[in-house]
């Protein structure tokens, strides 16, 4: 198979909106979406990050260049405020070329965004 650009999702929550919590679960998360899906530093084309509207204390995004995501574009967005959805959760998005196909890719949901999407296999 050629390699396609694809894309990872994946999800976390904080316990408390600290920056050193979301630095921690943020890297957390990113390294789970690497090591799950055998994805290189090359291989990302972008990242998107999303934050509910009670993580004010620092951007995902610079967690991510703290661990060496400095060369790739990142982006940081407010998550929708719906009534009921998890609380203090980073969501992510990332682009990436693989060889794997579509349903291939295991997408990663740690801490209390592990319940947001059950339909997936480990």
């Amino acid at each position: 198979m050629t390699a396609a650009v694809r894309a990872l999702r994946g999800a976390t929550t904080v316990d408390a909106d600290t920056a050193e919590q979301v630095r921690a679960r943020t890297v957390a998360l990113l390294q789970a979406m690497l090591d799950r899906n055998g994805v290189h530093h090359d291989d990302i084309i972008s990242v998107l990050f999303t934050a509910t509207d009670d993580i004010h204390s620092v951007f995902p995004a610079t967690a991510a260049r703290d661990v060496g995501f400095g060369d790739i574009p990142l982006i940081c967005a407010r998550e929708l405020d719906i009534v009921d959805a998890t609380e203090r959760c980073i969501r992510v998005l990332m682009h990436l070329t693989t060889e794997r196909a579509r349903d291939e890719l295991r997408h990663v949901y740690l801490e209390g965004a592990a319940g947001l999407r059950d339909d997936l296999p480990e």
